[in-house]
């Protein structure tokens, strides 16, 4: 293998490609008319514009991608993670043109991409499940049945989602019919598949994974758990690894479990097996990401290993150099993702430019991004630009590491989830490890940012809202009408 096309951009892209010339191995990346100046671009050996700037018009476009393949001699593909990492036909496709595809072969793809398939092979190795449905919802009148055996609350999920979408809790048998229809809308419209299922939904539960690393040779072994429970909107804001709950016993039997479900499949290449964990500890198998995971950082820093290196040596028919015997936790790892969105508004997320960028440094910190100072945020992909990762021997120095990297971390121009890591970092839910997926609805406010400001910058924010109060009342008292920002940018900046 001497040359990877790399289909993805940012930072995932840059981070595929420092590997790959670390192993002598030439990229080539493919860009979006709005990416034609970022760093990957600038990285890699060689660079092809693919499109305009939306990704259905770039990243997207495999047979285009395909085609800058065998035009610049690529040995294989790396899709990095999101567009079409989990596409089961652009594998297929990659494969059939003679390219290695830097991932599971397509079947594995395919039945792993379906949670209800999934689930269907996981159970063959009793593999524990939540109760709920193993086929697609047929009728209203079938789910009524159905939840007559789990009793509410239950989740109805799209089985060809993920990140949320598609995905509908009912509390109560009178918001049923609406919520299945809803779900099977937005499962239709964000994935092409209105097929749904239910669970019994799980109220306060940790979302914790197993990472695997299989060959092609029927060897597989998992590295270790990551902690994935702080989300907002069903994504991931920190993790870490190893968890601060799991005994040695619950670790080895996840890791097990997880290798059971790759083996269901027939998997090779690095991949996800996500778990729910109740406040009993007991785990329930959620679904398998067949790819590389944004968080897979964390592992590497506990475990010694390039998971990017791995996929590559994998990809090439190499066997494992390591069994599970070798592996071992060596201290601990946090990550913070840090999104283009402002965490005072709902997370909303936010684009401008980059008027300072200054990245942490010292023992222990790395940053992964794709990004430098002056760059504009475009609003065509996802809102992370970068992840902050801390490493310490213990986790409390990984926590106090990573406060210190967050407070160097220089970032002026867009609203960032910085102040949040911050201020999430310190809460005693999360310094005890007592914290599950409701932990930003539980101790979460915009309120707690402001408390987290210098106190001249508490005393600006609190001027400024007096001022704006008592014009409002002046123009009241002219006009005998409230006057209203004209807009939630603007309203938003008055109390900056």
């Amino acid at each position: 293998m001497k040359k990877i096309l790399v289909a993805n951009r940012g930072e995932i892209a840059l981070r595929i490609m420092r590997s790959a010339r670390e192993m002598g191995i030439k990229t080539v990346a493919v860009y979006s008319e709005a990416d034609r100046t970022m760093p990957f671009v600038q990285y890699a050996d060689e660079a092809v514009c693919i499109g305009p700037a939306p990704s259905s018009q770039s990243y997207l476009l495999g047979e285009k991608i395909i085609a800058v393949a065998k035009e610049r001699g690529a040995d294989a593909i790396h899709p990095g993670y999101g567009f079409l990492s989990e596409n089961a036909r652009f594998a297929q496709q990659v494969t059939d043109a003679g390219i290695t595809f830097i991932g599971p072969a397509a079947a594995s793809i395919e039945v792993m991409g379906s949670k209800l398939a999934a689930k269907q092979a996981a159970q063959k190795f009793g593999v524990p499940m939540v109760p709920g449905t193993e086929t697609p919802l047929r009728s209203v009148e079938e789910a009524r049945e159905v939840v007559k055996k789990t009793g509410f609350p239950i989740l109805i999920k799209a089985s060809a989602g993920g990140g949320g979408k598609g995905m509908r809790v009912v509390n109560v048998p009178e918001e049923l019919e609406e919520q299945i229809r809803l779900a099977k809308s937005e499962a239709l419209s964000a994935f092409g598949d209105d097929a749904v299922f239910i669970e019994k939904y799980v109220g306060a539960p940790r979302h914790i994974e197993i990472q695997i690393l299989g060959d092609q040779h029927g060897n597989c072994v998992y590295l270790f758990e990551r902690e994935c429970s702080i989300q907002r909107r069903h994504q991931k804001l920190i993790e870490e690894a190893p968890s601060s709950v799991l005994t040695p016993a619950i670790r080895a039997a996840m890791g097990k479990c997880a290798v059971d479900v790759a083996k269901a499949c027939n998997y090779y290449g690095a991949g996800t097996v996500e778990f729910l964990v109740d406040e009993q500890l007991n785990f329930y198998f959620l679904e398998m990401n067949t790819r590389l995971q944004v968080e897979h950082p964390v592992t590497e820093l506990i475990t010694g290993l390039d998971l990017v290196k791995e996929q590559i040596r994998v990809a090439r028919g190499e066997k494992l150099s390591f069994s599970q015997e070798d592996l071992t936790i060596n201290g601990h790892a946090i990550e913070l993702r840090i999104c283009a969105e402002d965490p005072a508004n709902n997370f909303l997320p936010d684009t401008g430019c980059l008027e300072t960028y200054v990245r942490p440094q010292g023992y222990g910190v790395r940053v992964d991004d794709g990004y430098e100072q002056g760059m504009n945020i475009p609003i065509f992909y996802d809102p992370m630009i970068a992840k902050l990762i801390a490493w310490g021997s213990t986790r409390e120095e990984a926590r106090h590491r990573l406060i210190r990297a967050i407070e160097e971390y220089q970032v002026k121009g867009i609203r960032t989830t910085l102040p949040f890591g911050h201020w999430a970092l310190q809460q005693p839910a999360f310094i005890e490890g007592n914290f599950d997926t409701n932990f930003i609805n539980k101790y979460y406010t915009p309120q707690a940012l402001l408390e987290e400001r210098p106190e001249i910058d508490k005393l600006a924010a609190i001027l400024a809202a007096q001022v704006w109060q008592q014009q409002n009342v002046a123009l009241q008292s002219a006009t005998g009408y409230e006057k209203q920002p004209s807009s939630a940018w603007k309203k938003r900046n008055m109390l900056r």
